[in-house]
């Protein structure tokens, strides 16, 4: 999908209110940035900001930090959050393959939203699940290993549900239609909202990797 350029974005985004601009210096830093002992989870890829967002709000005993590369869309999410007053919120703009430079054993969960398939087995390797990313995520995770993953694409969902296991995660959730179950605790992102409406199935999955 083709992102839209917005005028002035670099400069909105340094100028967020919840905008970490020097991320690395925080590596291994992050509960004292946060002054407080709080869970850290993350969101891969966080889009517009919907997710995050409305998790921070909901869950005040928990800091969030969302992780986004792409400019026209970070942008959005600066501009939600600026409205808001949120002590346990902060934005990242950066590419995934870097995770393993700004956290060291300090996430407790990961969440991996509607990220892209990269459908092309020449690809394989960029995929949010891949045996190349679970690895940099064995040196975030503060102890046990937490992803949460949501996607549309049946593909990717099966190739991570695989991947998952061979790397020795445990899947102890599983959905391939999230929407015939029990959706109370659910929080939509804006993919999500917009694939419900058009009659697409969501997969979802949780899986946890026990660490010595």
């Amino acid at each position: 999908m083709r992102l839209k350029h917005v005028k002035g974005a670099d400069e909105m985004i340094k100028k967020g209110t919840y905008y970490i601009d020097n991320a690395p210096s925080y590596k291994g830093k992050w509960q004292l940035f946060f002054k407080n002992k709080n869970p850290i989870y993350i969101e891969i890829g966080m889009g517009k900001g919907d997710f995050i967002i409305e998790n921070a709000l909901k869950y005040p005993n928990i800091n969030f930090i969302g992780i986004e590369k792409y400019d026209s869309v970070l942008v959005r999410a600066i501009q939600k959050s600026n409205e808001l007053e949120l002590k346990n919120l902060k934005l990242i703009r950066m590419d995934a393959r870097l995770i393993d430079t700004i956290f060291d054993k300090e996430i407790d969960l990961i969440y991996l939203n509607f990220s892209d398939p990269w459908p092309k087995d020449r690809y394989a390797k960029r995929r949010l699940t891949s045996p190349n990313f679970l690895e940099k995520y064995q040196t975030i995770f503060k102890k046990d290993a937490h992803i949460v993953m949501k996607t549309d694409n049946n593909d990717l969902f099966l190739y991570s549900l695989e991947s998952l296991q061979e790397f020795g995660y445990q899947i102890i959730s599983v959905t391939r239609d999230l929407y015939q179950e029990d959706t109370t605790n659910n929080i939509q992102t804006e993919y999500e909202k917009k694939f419900i409406k058009l009659g697409i199935k969501i997969n979802r999955l949780e899986a946890i990797k026990k660490n010595k």
